[in-house]
């Protein structure tokens, strides 16, 4: 059965269909936060304070490493998700557009920035 009033249907206004891909992608990258969230704050806590090297000699270890960057991609994917939904629901005309590119730029520019920091820490550099 389909619910459409006849103008709906005529005009060919309904679901775009896409709010439940979106829906799923933010539920489950938040399942994976909250995997994620204490394999990172862990190590993170029990090395608070302490000098370079050890913080150095915690991340260059592959487990350490692979978590940070995994939380690291996770959480600015999870962070332009949620801010992507406010974006839609409350800005409109062009605003929009641009607010939604320039948080793209800024969520993967902070994750690609984490993650080449935490990969120079991994190999040494």
């Amino acid at each position: 059965m389909r619910y459409l009033t006849d103008r709906k249907r005529a005009t060919g206004l309904g679901s775009a269909r896409s709010g439940t891909g979106h829906f799923w992608e933010q539920r489950v990258s938040s399942i994976a936060l909250l995997i994620l969230m204490p394999l990172f704050l862990f190590p993170l806590a029990y090395n608070m304070g302490d000098g370079y090297e050890a913080v150095h000699a915690a991340y260059s270890h592959p487990i350490n490493a692979t978590v940070t960057v995994a939380f690291m991609l996770t959480a600015f994917l999870h962070f332009f998700q949620g801010i992507q939904v406010v974006i839609e629901d409350y800005v409109h005309g062009r605003w929009e557009l641009v607010l939604i590119i320039g948080t793209r730029l800024l969520s993967a520019s902070f994750a690609l920035i984490g993650t080449i920091a935490i990969l120079k820490i991994f190999f040494g550099a």
